[in-house]
């Protein structure tokens, strides 16, 4: 998550940690927010069938508050779960594994 933070901030976004959870065995939720163009995504950590991790969208809504009820939904049901939220002009993610839409 550290990597994700400094990708982001070395990119020229706003990051930072919004949710934590345990450090060893907690899933991760990544909320990215565009306020200029007025878009956001939120992107989970995901294991293919091949066993390749992958980011994956676990919610099809561009609606902001749809996104922040799916996170404390999981947060709920898995008190272990992160989220961190990117703030950047692009949309970026600056995820560097595959991610899958």
């Amino acid at each position: 998550m550290g990597a994700l933070i400094r990708r982001a901030e070395l990119g020229g976004a706003f990051a930072m940690v919004v949710r934590k959870g345990d450090a060893r065995a907690g899933a991760v939720l990544v909320k990215v927010v565009d306020r200029r163009a007025g878009t956001v995504g939120l992107y989970s950590e995901a294991t293919r069938g091949d066993g390749e991790r992958v980011w994956m969208q676990p919610i099809k809504s561009d609606f902001e508050p749809d996104l922040d009820a799916y996170a404390e939904r999981a947060a709920r049901i898995d008190p272990d779960v992160w989220v961190v939220e990117i703030e950047d002009r692009e949309g970026r993610h600056f995820l560097t594994e595959a991610v899958e839409g």
